[in-house]
């Protein structure tokens, strides 16, 4: 008997009516957009939410989520950007000149004095007075090292310690400098996203490319040049011991010191030991505040490691200047007046609220790791996206239309059933899309055209096998019942096969292949949906109010 329960007809509407209701907000784009970004002000604000739908027009009980749009549908900037991972070296080994003065110097009887040297790239030098206590020596030192695992899953030091002379000469293990390419690329990927997301941009693709590029595309942007200027800026923040100032920028600073610029006071430079008593990376927040005179500031928060450092530092050098380096200007060099326990401070010097605020941005989300190159930089302007949609828009109608006319004129009513079904289809797909947050891209719209194309696959399959029973001398409720049953198999087989390999698009592919897997696999969810549901709950609509004795497919 051909017949749907009441329940099933209940829930075949519901999802149907959700779908398309999700999909409203993309025929209003511009009033939703506006809609969203006054839900941003007043949350910001701490306005009363009742003034959404007076700000934005939108009515605040329908969804307001937009499928995104890519890169090349939106415009935005596109960049590759190369990690020198060779200065993340330099820099370990520069921190580590304390901790090798720190373990010798009790041993001074039997080495001698200690003295940095001048070294090549990627080593640090050490001098000691006294060759004969070397033995001694390398073991202190050695002693410093930390286990890593290598990629064969071997353990190893983390550094290699050799004796050239009267120097003792560290490098970084080839171990190690595997384990930190690895950690800097990481790391570098991670801020780098932490930044983009900052500022508020939307559906950026970040991801590795080689062992040490990052490929970054950011829609909605203005130009690639503020695209690097967000991710480019370094914000390393350093606290340093001051030995002096001068105003001559030639002064020499000895080995292991450098010379560098204040910020605030013109001419001014500060003699500073180069390695850091602390480190933005181990700040744990960074707000934008005001002085104690109303100017604008950043309030800062150490972790427990920091926080020790900088407690035990202000606590034995009272009296002592003490800088605030921020990207290689002094910004700040207070004397510390007195202890300064629990790890909090705050950074003073001539911004801006607006400067404050983006210097607190930078500080939260760390510091890159080491510089970038960026190797490759482009800008897609809207309008060459409004183009694509254009060229989207168009191939989509002109296969819509040519679907729909085959389906009408092949199957008559019948047909006609299947294309409400597929533009039910078409608004569910884009239902989805906005659910999920998906990124619609020029292949994304190429997968929409084939989905349109392929969705009546299925309701071809099933009125074919319809012929077929009609043919039997069946009556007209049984040959439907029957084509849809015998009709099932093969859709089912059809559809699975297509859905894993868009499946296995999206978990192998990246950027323009993946756009087209998820619209590819949820067109084929939708296609089978309101052909196996949709058209069928139509046609026995149809056939429970017309009770035709015969029937034409």
């Amino acid at each position: 008997m051909l017949q749907i329960d009441l329940w099933k007809r209940l829930l075949i509407w519901t999802t149907v009516a959700v779908g398309l209701v999700l999909a409203l907000p993309n025929l209003f784009y511009p009033r939703v957009e506006q809609h969203n970004d006054a839900v941003a002000a007043i949350e910001l604000s701490g306005e009363s939410p009742e003034l959404l739908e007076q700000v934005s027009g939108w009515p605040s009980f329908l969804p307001s989520g937009l499928v995104n749009l890519g890169l090349d549908l939106r415009g935005g900037a596109h960049l590759l950007a190369e990690v020198q991972v060779q200065d993340v070296y330099a820099a370990r080994l520069e921190a580590l000149w304390p901790e090798v003065r720190d373990v010798l110097r009790p041993e001074r009887d039997t080495v001698g004095t200690i003295r940095l040297q001048p070294s090549a790239e990627g080593e640090l030098r050490v001098r000691i007075s006294q060759p004969e206590g070397m033995e001694r020596a390398l073991e202190l030192v050695r002693g410093l090292a930390q286990p890593v695992v290598s990629l064969t899953g071997a353990m190893s030091n983390d550094l290699d310690v050799v004796a050239d002379g009267s120097d003792i000469v560290v490098t970084l293990s080839e171990a190690e400098q595997i384990a930190t390419d690895e950690r800097t690329m990481q790391q570098s990927l991670e801020i780098i996203r932490r930044r983009i997301d900052e500022v508020g941009t939307r559906e950026p693709t970040i991801q590795r490319q080689g062992s040490d590029r990052i490929l970054i595309q950011v829609p909605g942007i203005g130009s690639a040049a503020e695209l690097k200027e967000i991710i480019g800026t370094t914000a390393q923040l350093t606290f340093q011991p001051v030995i002096g100032r001068s105003d001559d920028a030639n002064t020499s600073p000895g080995v292991g010191n450098e010379v560098l610029p204040s910020l605030d006071e013109n001419g001014i430079f500060y003699v500073l030991e180069q390695a850091p008593v602390v480190t933005g990376e181990e700040l744990v927040d960074a707000q934008p505040s005001f002085d104690q005179n109303g100017r604008p500031a950043v309030n800062f928060r150490f972790n427990p490691t920091g926080a020790r450092k900088f407690g035990d530092y202000t606590a034995a050098n009272i009296g002592n200047p003490f800088a605030i380096v921020l990207d290689e200007e002094v910004i700040s060099a207070p004397v510390i007046q007195s202890h300064i326990p629990g790890g909090s401070g705050i950074i003073t010097g001539n911004f801006t609220v607006e400067e404050s605020t983006q210097l607190a941005v930078l500080l939260r989300a760390g510091a890159l790791p080491a510089g970038l190159e960026f190797l490759e930089e482009r800008t897609i302007g809207p309008e060459l996206g409004q183009d694509s949609i254009d060229a989207g828009r168009i191939a989509t109608l002109v296969a819509f239309v040519g679907v729909l006319a085959f389906m009408a004129l092949s199957y008559g009513l019948f047909g006609v059933f299947a294309n409400i079904a597929l533009v039910i289809n078409i608004g569910l797909i884009f239902g989805l899309l906005s659910l999920i947050g998906a990124t619609l891209t020029l292949p994304g719209i190429a997968g929409i055209v084939l989905t349109v194309g392929m969705a009546v696959d299925a309701n071809v399959l099933i009125f074919e096998r319809i012929r077929e029973e009609l043919k039997t001398a069946k009556g007209p409720a049984r040959a439907i019942e029957l084509g849809y049953e015998k009709a099932l198999s093969a859709i089912l087989d059809a559809n699975i096969t297509t859905f894993i390999t868009a499946v296995i698009l999206f978990v192998m592919g990246s950027g323009p292949v993946r756009g087209f897997a998820i619209t590819l696999g949820l067109g084929i969810l939708t296609s089978v949906f309101t052909a196996i549901f949709v058209t069928r709950l139509l046609i026995v609509i149809w056939f429970e109010r017309r009770r035709p004795k015969t029937i034409e497919v």
